[in-house]
């Protein structure tokens, strides 16, 4: 179940007392506190799905008592690493659905083309491990070989590396403890080199909004994830292009906003303006 639509039968869930395993970080992105909370006071178990948060955790087991001084968080970069701006202007929706690595839906992988998707994953780690925008830290990563990684307070790190297939990472959720063979996945080193860099915001400036309404926080972040749906949709349907996507989240997030995410009918409504301001500022640009 992709996007904030997961949101309601997540509560539900946990209000029924059941484990989660969480692959929709839509959910925690716009009610992170909410879900949190919930979790806590039914006693449930949030066991992530998502390969980067999956190796965090794997990373934090058989740490407890030692703190968290930073998580290293894992991009592959999408299919336009090394792009510029320009270039990205000219692009069109089947080379944005090229991803080099993963197989996945539609709307992911174009969040994970204009880096989006890394910021949602962003705002799903800090609700899932605890931590503070200061302590994350992402990493462009082509090879998508290490999944993420946690810096403790003697500046070891640990990392969670393998083949990139969500089995892995769902496995190990419907079997966490345990883990089981799964011998035809297994990863050889041999020959690979591993490379890594610093993401370009500027380029990329999905990114640079996702963390700004994470700092922000309150709101913002469930305005962020309802403008970015809303926009990815259109420019699924073909009606703007690439970069317009976070040129409309952008301004669905300079408008006027208060309350502070607390209540599920806020998060709602808040998610419900964000998009119809995507489509007025969108049916505006065709004036």
């Amino acid at each position: 179940m992709m996007g904030m639509i997961g949101l309601e039968p997540t509560l539900a869930a946990i209000e029924a007392g059941k484990d989660i395993g969480l692959a929709n970080k839509e959910t925690l992105v716009c009610a992170g506190r909410l879900v949190m909370h919930s979790a806590r006071k039914k006693g449930v178990r949030i066991l992530p799905v998502d390969s980067e948060h999956s190796a965090i955790f794997q990373c934090l087991q058989g740490a407890a008592g030692n703190p968290i001084h930073k998580i290293l968080l894992t991009a592959s970069g999408g299919p336009f690493l090394g792009c510029g701006r320009e270039e990205l202007k000219h692009v069109k929706k089947a080379d944005a659905l090229k991803h080099p690595n993963w197989s996945m839906g539609s709307k992911i992988t174009i969040d994970s083309a204009t880096l989006m998707n890394k910021g949602l994953e962003w705002m799903e780690a800090k609700w899932l491990f605890d931590v503070n925008d200061d302590q994350i830290e992402i990493l462009i990563h082509p090879e998508s070989i290490v999944h993420s990684a946690v810096e403790f307070a003697d500046c070891s790190v640990i990392a969670q590396m393998g083949v990139p297939s969500m089995y892995l990472p769902i496995k190990y959720a419907i079997t966490y403890p345990k883990r089981v063979e799964s011998g035809h996945l297994s990863l050889s080193l041999i020959g690979k080199t591993l490379h890594f860099e610093q993401p370009d915001e500027e380029t990329f400036f999905c990114l640079k909004l996702a963390k700004e309404a994470s700092r922000a926080g309150g709101l913002y972040p469930t305005v962020l994830n309802g403008a970015n749906e809303q926009a990815v949709s259109l420019f699924l349907e073909g009606k703007i292009g690439f970069l317009q996507i976070g040129e409309l989240t952008e301004r669905a997030l300079s408008l006027p906003l208060e309350g502070n995410a607390q209540e599920l009918q806020e998060i709602l409504a808040a998610d419900r303006r964000a998009r119809e301001a995507v489509i007025m500022f969108y049916e505006k640009s065709r004036v």
